[in-house]
């Protein structure tokens, strides 16, 4: 009678819990209890384990069951709270610098054409077998019309916009910046750098009397600038931006993947090659060009810049560092200028070497393009006066040894135009030194 008193209360255990489980567990209490007075005394060494083993069961189902308590009817549900520390830096970053974060809208004069119908035979019969009406387009004036978008962020109180190149390419194009909180400000190209993908902006908003009389304009929120010298790999970053021109302020977060890559980026009619970049899996997609990569501290490391088109998470920013000079210049003369040495080159790695059989792995290799006008050496140049031929490669500047993490084009920014820089050069297999006084580039 216990063996099958069991075997039911197991079938029982394992079905679907069909009423309420509190009486059963009672219940089997009760049962086996009867079945002690009434069959003799059962095993003490099974009976109280046997009992314990259905006892869990059941208290399984029962907690199973039991419903999640509900909101008390008026109680006020608590806000979010970061989970982690990280959490709340992103958050604050976000919140921090948003305000200064905008949209840059560009617009353009487009032709208007009008449909009309008109007979190719009227000039020739007036028969009106002859009257074929074919359709036809002619110009009706022009409309202005939203034909793009990036993104910038606000550097000073007084309106200066730091973006990409690529962004405000366009001359004939009018520029619109979109602040975060709806407004909008006609936006003025200061410049824009002829080697990086940068370029300076200025917005102005109207001036008002202020409380002691004065006519001021009120401020706008500015980020704080960072130094991307110090950045590291793993380190973990926020990028903020008018995502594929219609999202703003898209925030995506990610790590600082690489460090000193060498790009060339291209889009339409631009095409640049950028070295010394930050690579970063951050989604960086269309229309972030020119948005802030920040750190967790929300300062500005980088400007987002380009994406591999064809690969997933493989984005770059041009290090914050490179556009302070830019800032300061546009400040103090208006314009942006380069030293200009005036030489095209690879930089050599280990695989460049192997390849081209170089009897070094580090430098400048100076070589042409395929194209006509990718000339190795520029005419009338600093390179030109130097000596400097194609096919030389330069293997230090002013003692400084050139690598793909000391690019060439690195540290020819820390001199100014009409310095003159010793450089360490291997034509063939002789190693000469050469001076050579820098030329200026501007836009």
């Amino acid at each position: 009678m216990r063996k099958e008193f069991l075997q039911k209360a197991r079938v029982f255990l394992n079905q679907p819990v069909r009423f309420p489980v509190v009486p059963a567990a009672v219940l089997l209490i009760v049962a086996f209890s009867a079945l002690s007075f009434s069959a003799g005394a059962l095993p003490t060494d099974s009976y109280p384990q046997a009992l314990r083993v259905y006892l869990e069961k059941l208290k399984a189902e029962l907690l199973w069951l039991a419903p999640s308590p509900s909101p008390t009817p008026g109680a006020t549900i608590p806000d979010y709270a970061p989970q982690t520390s990280q959490e709340q830096a992103v958050i604050k970053v976000v919140k921090d610098v948003s305000p200064a974060v905008v949209s840059i809208i560009i617009s353009k004069d487009l032709p208007v054409f009008e449909e009309y119908y008109a007979s190719p035979f009227d000039q020739f019969f007036n028969d009106p077998f002859f009257q074929i009406q074919i359709p036809q387009y002619r110009q009706k004036g022009t409309e202005k019309k939203e034909i793009g978008g990036g993104s910038g962020f606000i550097i000073s109180e007084d309106g200066i916009v730091l973006t990409n190149k690529h962004v405000v390419l366009d001359d004939s194009a009018d520029y619109t910046v979109l602040t975060n909180d709806g407004q909008k400000f006609p936006a003025k190209v200061l410049a824009k750098d002829p080697t990086q993908d940068l370029a300076v902006l200025k917005i102005e908003k109207e001036k008002s009397v202020d409380g002691s009389g004065s006519l001021k304009a009120q401020p706008f929120r500015v980020v704080k600038l960072g130094d991307s010298d110090k950045l590291e790999i793993g380190q973990t970053v926020v990028a903020i931006g008018n995502a594929l021109g219609e999202f703003r302020n898209t925030v995506s977060t990610g790590v600082v993947s690489g460090l000193s890559r060498t790009i060339t980026a291209s889009g339409g009619t631009f095409t640049e090659t950028l070295e010394d970049v930050i690579q970063t899996d951050a989604a960086i997609n269309k229309g972030n060009s020119g948005g802030p990569l920040l750190n967790l501290r929300g300062e500005v490391i980088g400007i987002n810049t380009a994406t591999v088109q064809d690969a997933q998470s493989i984005g770059f920013a041009i290090p914050i560092n490179l556009a302070k000079r830019d800032i300061q210049q546009v400040k103090s003369t208006g314009q942006i200028t380069y030293p200009f040495l005036g030489v095209r080159y690879i930089l050599i790695t280990d695989q460049v070497q192997k390849e081209n059989k170089l009897p070094v792995n580090y430098g400048a290799w100076v070589i042409h393009g395929e194209k006509a006008q990718e000339v190795a050496v520029a005419a009338g140049s600093a390179a030109e006066k130097a000596g400097l031929k194609d096919g030389d490669i330069i293997l230090e500047l002013n003692g400084s040894k050139i690598t793909t993490e000391n690019p060439l084009a690195k540290i020819i920014q820390k001199y100014s135009p009409g310095e003159t820089i010793a450089l360490k050069v291997l034509s063939g297999e002789k190693e000469r030194t050469v001076n050579a006084v820098l030329g200026e580039k501007s836009e």
